[in-house]
């Protein structure tokens, strides 16, 4: 276990009484199911398989509710709960041991079918056709067939058109940082390249999609902890994409010891055998395989799009499926409080809803219900025949029931009029209440039991401190204090928010929280909601109809794109990994099931996830390692879909070349989760120092190890020159600032957004680009649908680069600023 100076420590730490947001892997109960193996080689070949890439992505990714068939709910105690997709995704374990010959040059020190641990997947575009293997021979097919070419990947093998020696010397050049001031490029950064074969990189995954802090792996994990540069992947694993290869076939080709898809980067030793590329296994070819359905030619299975393509999707068969789909559902909960009345938000979001009702994701099966609450909570009827909604009021919030629950969830299509009629009073229903009190658990806990037949989405409104019943909470932030307590609550006071996430996780229910407050509402309990059952968290401090609205402008758009974009139900997720490497830490929202298979109820288009690794074992003899990601969903058409993703880099063997590889943007992302953990675990005084040390350690380490001349001043190598410039960033986020009047509610945000933020984001987020836009020139400009969109160069974020005279763009991700002279 190496500690990073008296930072933290890059390893699994131990859970504590008071949990981080991360949910550590838990221990199976059972052990998983036998995989399901490719069907049996032989007989003809079937009819062509169909390609299909979509012309509308949205299409294709939206997705609908598709039943969990015998998993048992998660139970309150937080215990690890059985998920069969367990053993339909394929886990890590062999089912009966095999005896497949290993590569000869390979160190077998254990069973290839070891468990991989597993983390949400991340996505990346199609790449062009390039070569599709990864040996350096080229075989000849025993029936005549044209021999193919599959380049050697390995770090000695770059090309001139990479660059070769003179990006070596880029990235590794000393900068003194004391004495070059405008480091910053002057175009967006872009990620490393990883030092491959060019055919090979070609194929490789987009990094905005799926990125690891290393493109260059260190060999040991001595040379890791020399480095002292933490390892691990960055994931955006629902982005919405142009384009996307869709295959429906009834074979998917997986490795029969460890389940890894066929992915580009394996290696076919003949046209009957290919060998997997995570634990070196020599599987057959299946029959149906041989077929091309790209070229229409027998006899060419590493032509296949499954071997040309990084990112590709699958129309899962009928073994991928536990039961028949069955319909999208979406219940609303609505705070319907004096205080929540007062904001006015109520008008703007049945509006929004009004609006967006057709677009909603699903298809003619769609189920729409809706409550509200204040100290007693409110169901409506909504059933055909009924001239307008009927409001049943449940005033027993201690025990909970469901007055006729199959007139609550509708049929969306069938009673549209009634759902609009209902939006359209909701909002002049309770303007003369004067109820104060908040049953938001009550709540909550009948919304479950209702969604508990289906799964689906749970979208909760909240404006106040929950008050009465089951999960009701006290203030735990005094205003005047904030800058000098040093007690900062950051921990849950409660833990019926997470247990009741974990019960909505086990029947596939997923909770979006909206909190519009003005007063402290301790998200950092009501967080778990959301943290646990893989949904959204979404703040708007001091929200008021009037008053603020900008807030309104903000609320209106952001819940749009809530409603209106792709969602994946009920879906499982594992990451693979080559042997010798390990996953030890999940950073997201989701709920770890199986020890390595994570369960995300809804998977969005906007949600990102990071992961921590290890070095277990050394890889001597591995010129490169591959990662591979599986996400099984089901879409809002009823289609049961499998995403595969795969991602290559290279092993090396000297410090000078993890340096080179170092990815700056995806080690502070990485850290910034780090620090997360580390601040509710510990103190937020000891998340900002470990992530001061971070920086200290690394470029110490590269000044003492690396270089050969030592130079004065404070240098680092090309490729971490903006590093120290991103954790001073970081350190004044609202996360992690001290000695400031920062609401707690809103550091907890903060915190949720760099837990839960795609990569691209957060960066934004934590150093925004700054542009100049009174000086706009067509020089670099971009066309697109025959518009002129000028591309300003970036600005440092200093004073020095303000012009009393000049208009400034500032893009801070989920907000934009411009800055004028008044």
């Amino acid at each position: 276990m190496e500690v990073l100076g008296t930072g933290w420590v890059f390893q699994v730490a131990g859970a504590g009484s008071a949990p981080p947001p991360v949910t550590q892997p838990l221990t199976p109960l059972h052990p998983p199911r036998p995989p399901l193996g490719p069907p049996p080689v032989g007989g003809p070949p079937r009819p062509p398989t169909a390609v299909a890439g979509p012309p509308n992505a949205q299409s294709v990714l939206n997705s609908a509710a598709n039943r969990e068939g015998d998993a048992a709910s998660a139970a309150s105690d937080g215990s690890v709960v059985q998920n069969s997709y367990d053993a339909i995704e394929g886990g890590g374990l062999m089912a009966t041991p095999h005896h497949s010959p290993a590569a000869p040059n390979l160190k077998m020190n254990r069973s290839v079918g070891y468990s991989y641990p597993a983390l949400p997947p991340g996505y990346q575009h199609p790449s062009p056709p390039g070569a599709p293997g990864m040996h350096g021979a080229a075989l000849q097919y025993p029936d005549g067939s044209k021999h193919f070419h599959q380049p050697a990947l390995g770090t000695n093998h770059l090309t001139a058109s990479m660059g070769g020696l003179s990006l070596q010397q880029e990235g590794l050049r000393p900068v003194n940082l004391l004495q070059e001031r405008n480091i910053l490029p002057t175009t967006l950064l872009k990620a490393p390249v990883p030092n491959l074969h060019e055919d090979i990189q070609k194929l490789n995954c987009n990094p905005e999609l799926f990125r690891c802090t290393l493109t260059n792996i260190p060999q040991t994990q001595a040379l890791l902890n020399k480095a002292k540069l933490p390892l691990g992947l960055l994931l955006h694993p629902f982005k919405d994409l142009s384009q996307l290869p869709v295959v429906t076939s009834s074979i998917i080709v997986r490795c029969r010891s460890c389940r890894t898809y066929i992915n580009p980067f394996v290696s076919f030793l003949d046209q009957r055998r290919w060998k997997c590329n995570l634990c070196y296994r020599v599987n057959d070819v299946p029959e149906e395989f041989l077929y091309n359905p790209v070229t229409r030619v027998y006899g060419e299975p590493h032509k296949r799009p499954e071997v040309q393509n990084a990112t590709i999707e699958f129309m899962a068969p009928s073994e991928y499926m536990l039961r028949p789909p069955q319909p999208p559902v979406y219940l609303f909960v609505f705070d319907v409080s004096h205080n929540a009345i007062e904001t006015g938000y109520l008008n703007t979001v049945c509006q929004t809803l009004l609006d967006n009702l057709d677009l909603l994701p699903g298809n003619t099966r769609t189920k729409i219900g809706f409550i509200t609450f204040d100290s007693t909570i409110h169901f409506y009827s909504l059933q055909e025949g009924l001239s307008q909604p009927q409001m049943l009021i449940v005033s027993d919030i201690e025990d909970v029931f469901i007055p006729m629950p199959e007139n609550l969830l509708v049929n969306l299509n069938e009673n549209k009029e009634l759902i609009q009629d209902l939006l359209k009073t909701l909002p002049q229903m309770f303007t003369k209440s004067l109820e104060t009190q908040s049953a938001l658990g009550p709540a909550l806990q009948a919304a479950f039991k209702l969604m508990s037949p289906t799964g689906g989405r749970i979208t909760v409104f909240q404006t106040q401190l929950p008050t009465v019943g089951m999960g009701a909470l006290k203030p735990r932030e005094e205003p005047n204090q904030r800058a000098t307590a040093k007690d900062i609550h950051l921990t849950p006071s409660t833990d019926f928010y997470k247990k009741l996430a974990l019960d909505c996780s086990g029947q596939q229910v997923a909770v979006d929280l909206f909190l519009l407050s003005g007063q402290y509402s301790d998200l950092a309990s009501l967080g778990c909601i959301s943290r646990y059952s893989a949904g959204s968290v979404y703040y708007y401090q001091s929200y008021h109809h009037k008053h603020n609205p900008v807030q309104v402008e903000k609320l209106q758009k952001e819940l749009k794109r809530y409603l209106t974009r792709k969602i994946g139900f009920e879906a499982v997720m594992r990451i693979r990994c080559t042997k010798g490497l390990s996953i030890h830490t999940f950073h997201g929202n989701f709920f770890v099931r199986s020890t390595d298979l994570l369960s995300l109820p809804n998977v969005n288009p906007d949600a990102g996830y990071a992961v921590q690794m290890s070095v277990e074992e050394s890889l001597t003899d591995m010129q490169v390692v591959s990662f591979q990601s599986a996400l099984l969903y089901t879409s809002s058409k009823g289609e049961r879909r499998i995403r595969v993703h795969t991602m290559c880099l290279p092993v090396v063997t000297t410090l000078s070349d993890v340096y080179l590889g170092a990815d700056v943007q995806a080690i502070t992302g990485l850290l910034a989760n780090m620090a997360v953990d580390r601040s509710v675990s510990a103190t937020l005084s000891d998340a900002r120092d470990a992530l001061v040390n971070a920086v200290i350690d690394s470029l110490s380490a590269y000044r003492s190890s690396v270089l050969s001349i030592q130079q004065p001043g404070l240098t680092a190598p090309h490729t971490l020159r903006l590093f120290p410039l991103y954790i001073l960033a970081l350190l004044k986020q609202k996360a992690f600032q001290t000695g400031t009047n920062t609401r707690l509610d809103e550091r907890i945000f903060t915190m949720c957004q760099v837990k839960n933020q795609p990569l691209v984001y957060l960066m934004l987020m934590t150093h925004p680009s700054l542009y100049r836009v009174d000086t706009l020139t067509d020089e670099g400009a971009l066309n697109i649908n025959d518009r002129t969109i000028p591309q300003p160069p970036l600005l440092q974020l200093s004073v020095e680069k303000l012009s009393r005279d000049g208009a400034y763009l500032m893009d801070a991700g989920s907000v934009s600023w411009v800055v004028v002279e008044i």
